[in-house]
């Protein structure tokens, strides 16, 4: 006979712990600890192996075809998707409130009714009214869309049991959802669990894809247990600044596809339109001879971006602590660069505040943008604008040497088709069978230290002597800072 007892769990790592106490020992958060009711079933006959049946073992390969994707009809979704939904999978979405997340799974599910197929859309969160007013705003009010209401699973899996031809079903949001039979509040780690355990059993046995919405925490990540992430066949997050017009949908987690794809969107009045074309969109509002600007040619799961890497060096007024402030790159990773350009290269940036800024709202996580951040690092400290026509890329090691990166090629078939005209980039180990068919329209500028890259500058810097309004920001040892003239008296 089941023996009920308490335990008390963490929302936001899942942590157990046997008593209550203000402060999760795992994630270190507070108020986060919440009790619990658990069945505990007695050991007997019914938990021994005796009663299972013999399960049938195949090989690799299957005599059907593998099912058809389900095509949303919008290209980036489908691209951070693998090539659309699969039939019978879940898809987890994340992304802070207001990002977007409901309009665009709103748009794509209005287009995959609109082919004839049958997509249901479950809120939680708002009534129908609530999302007909969403519809009307978007122009989606003619779509044959299956709309309702509802939290409680029981009603939302007796639903779905008698639909025979769903081919799409979204809930909006797993948060929301909660299970009757579990002594908890929604939202709670038991009921998400047991929740998107349902949903993935019902995904799986009737056929129809499924899309889950969840809340983020305030650290930007997914709230609820982690094994709700694993429990899912693929995670999005919608990144991007509510007061920004680029949202961004990035894949973290996907079985079906490339993880780290990407798809850009444009937030407007009539909801997220795609941009099929990031990388211009990006260097669109980009002012060439600009010190303190480079351009850096990456890569986002299989889709060359080129992006505009700014960096400000400003005399810091305390002395005792500048600033550091980064956005859209790891400022870890800045302190590492300007302690090689300092110990390596000689450049001196200590005593300056740094602001480095990722235009466009992308975040760049690959270490091939170190070459780019150091040459906008450098121009800074010099004053002396990087060439406007040339991408950069390489990865920098502790002791100043430029590193291989991968996919060099797309990146610079990208680079050219945008219309730059030259490349710096770490040397290249020659191998045999190399064709360079890729890049013959650039011209390639190799260096395999990073002195080659702050000699031209510091060069520069030291022929021509800079105004005295642009000397206040930084310099090399070699090229020390000029002291501003001192303001002119009174008549």
């Amino acid at each position: 006979m089941a023996k009920p007892t308490a335990r008390f769990v963490c929302q936001n790592c899942g942590a157990v712990s046997s008593k209550w106490q203000g402060r999760c020992e795992t994630c270190g958060e507070w108020n986060t600890i919440a009790e619990e009711q658990l069945e505990i079933r007695a050991p007997g006959p019914a938990g021994k192996s005796s009663g299972g049946r013999k399960i049938d073992f195949v090989g690799l390969k299957g005599r059907a075809a593998p099912p058809p994707r389900t095509v949303s009809g919008m290209a980036e979704l489908d691209r951070v998707l693998g090539g659309g939904f699969v039939p019978g999978s879940v898809v987890l979405v994340g992304g802070d409130p207001g990002i977007g997340k409901s309009t665009i799974l709103l748009q794509a599910a209005a287009r995959i009714a609109n082919a004839g197929k049958r997509v249901l859309y479950i809120s939680g969160e708002e009534a129908i009214d609530q999302v007909r007013l969403r519809a009307l705003r978007l122009g989606l009010t003619d779509s044959p869309l299956g709309l309702a209401a509802a939290t409680s699973l029981r009603d939302i899996a007796a639903s779905l049991e008698e639909e025979k031809e769903a081919t799409l079903v979204i809930i909006d949001s797993i948060q929301t959802v909660w299970l009757d039979s579990l002594d908890a509040a929604p939202g709670t780690v038991s009921q998400v669990r047991a929740c998107a355990a349902e949903l993935t059993r019902l995904a799986k046995t009737r056929g129809f894809a499924v899309v889950l919405v969840g809340h983020v925490t305030k650290e930007g990540t997914l709230a609820g247990p982690r094994v709700l992430e694993h429990m899912v066949d693929a995670t999005l997050y919608f990144e991007g600044d509510r007061g920004h017009q680029f949202r961004i949908l990035r894949a973290v987690k996907n079985r079906f596809g490339a993880t780290d794809e990407i798809g850009v969107f444009e937030m407007t009045d009539r909801g997220l339109m795609e941009v099929a074309n990031p990388s211009a969109l990006f260097l669109a509002e980009r002012r060439g001879n600009i010190s303190g600007s480079a351009v850096f040619a990456g890569m986002e799961g299989t889709r060359p971006v080129l992006v505009e890497v700014q960096v400000l060096l400003s005399p810091s007024p305390s002395g005792g602590s500048p600033r550091r402030q980064v956005v859209g790159w790891d400022s870890g990773r800045l302190a590492m660069l300007m302690a090689v350009l300092e110990s390596r290269c000689r450049v001196s940036l200590g005593q300056n505040d740094v602001y480095l800024n990722i235009a466009g709202g992308l975040r760049v996580n690959e270490p091939a943008a170190d070459l780019a951040v150091a040459a906008a690092l450098v121009s800074a400290a010099t004053d002396r604008p990087t060439d406007p026509e040339m991408v950069f890329l390489g990865e920098i090691g502790l002791s100043g040497e430029i590193r291989q990166v991968a996919q060099t090629d797309t990146r610079l078939r990208e680079a050219a088709k945008l219309g730059f005209s030259a490349a710096t980039l770490p040397r290249r180990v020659s191998r045999p069978g190399r064709t360079a068919s890729a890049h013959d329209g650039l011209k390639l500028t190799e260096i395999g230290h990073l002195a080659d890259l702050v000699a031209p500058m510091a060069a520069a810097a030291a022929a021509k002597p800079r105004s005295p309004k642009s000397d206040e920001g930084g310099g090399t040892k070699d090229t020390p800072r000029r002291k501003a003239p001192e303001p002119a008296g009174e008549a």
